[in-house]
């Protein structure tokens, strides 16, 4: 049995725009889609499952369809049900949000404690509905955006789009920087260029998606600018995040938290493998 999209649902507007997203997100794919309320036990929500699903029904028709309403704490129930799902998707404000806020408290548990990729729903229409023909993934120096990476570029492969990604990076401190000078890198044995830290991280996805149209940005500055501009003509900004060492849950780090937070755009994360 195919595992399932899950999208969770309170019925206020941004759960709403979730659940048209998660639904094209499914037809593309070919998975299963499953409406996910979370209540308190004295509360019953049948309104809130059956708009959800009317619009699934008119958006995806062909999409298979299946809900549930459980009692329990809404981060608990999401991060149970994604360890058996295709990915998590949710709303960047539920109707608990405080006023003010730029993302809700149960998106951003979700997405730092979740084992499969958690999608957040952002944006303007023109960023959800596929108008920029673009999937923007952020690289890092290391092992950390293996997963994120292959991610990207299925995403794009289904949208029949172009896949963009981006590594930024900094000088380091005190390196040399006259003109005759070699470049910092040279100077310590254990980096490597930016542009082959890049080149590295996407070669194996490259294999394997051989038609793809990619583009690389490698640029000099903070990671987070680099991304949100990126992001700025994209409809989808993937990121990796890594497990914390002796801690179940995820690091999201200062950058997956400031995307999170400000992206134009829907925006996965995607944990490492």
């Amino acid at each position: 049995m195919t595992i399932p999209l899950v999208v969770g649902i309170d019925g206020s507007a941004g759960s709403l725009e979730a659940v048209d997203w998660a639904a094209g997100e499914a037809a593309r794919h070919g998975v299963p889609l499953h409406l996910l309320h979370a209540a308190a036990r004295d509360h019953q929500a049948p309104d809130v499952i059956d708009s959800a699903a009317e619009r699934v029904r008119a958006c995806a028709p062909a999409v298979r369809l299946s809900s549930e309403v459980l009692h329990e704490d809404a981060t608990a129930a999401l991060v149970d049900k994604g360890r058996n799902a295709f990915a998590l998707v949710l709303g960047s404000r539920g109707l608990g949000g405080l006023a003010g806020m730029l993302l809700g408290s149960v998106s951003l548990a979700v997405a730092a404690r979740a084992d499969c990729p958690v999608v957040v729903v952002r944006g303007a229409a023109e960023h959800r509905d596929g108008r920029f023909g673009s999937v923007v993934v952020g690289v890092e120096e290391g092992e950390g955006s293996g997963t994120a990476v292959r991610f990207a570029f299925r995403e794009a492969h289904v949208r029949h789009c172009r896949l963009v990604a981006v590594h930024a990076w900094n000088t380091p401190f005190g390196a040399l920087t006259t003109p005759q000078a070699p470049p910092w890198y040279a100077l310590e044995e254990h980096r490597r260029p930016p542009a082959q830290v890049l080149d590295d991280a996407l070669r194996d996805a490259s294999e394997q998606y051989r038609d793809a149209s990619v583009r690389r940005r490698v640029i000099e500055g903070p990671a987070r600018q680099a991304l949100l501009e990126a992001a700025s003509e994209a409809d989808l900004l993937v990121v990796g995040a890594r497990r914390r060492q002796g801690h179940l849950g995820l690091q999201l780090g200062l950058i997956n938290h400031a995307v999170l937070h400000h992206a134009p755009c829907p925006i996965a994360v995607v944990p490492r493998i």
